[in-house]
């Protein structure tokens, strides 16, 4: 008798743990799936309406007033938005040319591109390159953290996937030129031209262009180290590339 009910008690147990787990993963898989929904109605939003900021910007905003304590009222960065016309076309071939030379023919992936980065990082034995398109870019700076993880990766892919089933080339494009960093609290295209260049992103050159394209991949590094051997061979290397380069219309 005694066995019987220390069984039933067990097996009673056991049901009201599985159940626990049961509503758990139904409680989390509700809370992924709003969350998406979320995600999904801001990206709408930018349709017809610009971002005010990013995840990325507020991330870096939050470490300049950490960094600087004693000024941390006054810390703002420098970002000011311009459209997609006001943009030169120079610093557009330029962007494309560096960081997705295929934007124009993926749907969000470059898949060819992945598997080449993946290939350098395997020889040198540590990430030495990166195959993000610019499609995944924005997709992280719009919403993710900074953090290596699987799940943010996970969640890049679906936040790309959505931006390119939404938005038109030329629209991720004007969002990533206004909101990508470009030096220390720099952010924008109008923001990098006026810090480097004291001009418009209107009226960049060519050869400016292709400086601020060169400096995409570690823009603090560059803001403070204004000129360096392999920043000026690769300034050239896109200036070369830049008249193959077709942009959105």
């Amino acid at each position: 008798m005694i066995h019987w009910l220390f069984n039933s008690n067990a097996n009673a147990s056991r049901l009201e743990f599985g159940g626990f787990i049961a509503r758990v993963l139904v409680l989390f898989c509700t809370l992924v799936f709003f969350y998406q929904l979320w995600l999904l109605a801001h990206i709408a939003w930018f349709i017809k309406f610009n971002p005010a900021s990013t995840a990325f910007m507020q991330a870096r905003l939050s470490n300049l007033q950490l960094e600087n304590s004693s000024e941390k009222s006054s810390e703002k960065l420098k970002h000011t938005w311009v459209n997609y016309d006001n943009i030169a076309i120079h610093l557009k071939r330029a962007a494309i040319a560096s960081e997705d030379a295929k934007f124009l023919e993926h749907q969000g992936f470059d898949w060819e591109g992945i598997q080449t980065a993946y290939e350098k990082n395997l020889k040198k034995g540590k990430i030495v390159a990166g195959g993000s398109t610019i499609s995944q870019q924005l997709a992280k700076n719009l919403f993710l953290s900074t953090n290596r993880t699987p799940w943010r990766k996970a969640q890049e892919v679906v936040i790309t996937v959505m931006l390119e089933a939404a938005l038109t080339k030329r629209r991720i494009l004007e969002i990533y030129l206004n909101m990508i960093e470009w030096g220390n609290g720099v952010f924008g295209a109008e923001a990098a031209a006026q810090h480097y260049f004291h001009r418009s992103a209107k009226s960049l050159s060519r050869q400016q262009a292709a400086k601020l394209a060169a400096i995409i991949p570690n823009p603090r590094f560059y803001d403070d180290h204004a000129s360096t051997r392999y920043e000026r061979r690769k300034t050239s290397t896109i200036q070369a590339r830049m008249h193959l380069v077709q942009v959105p219309k």
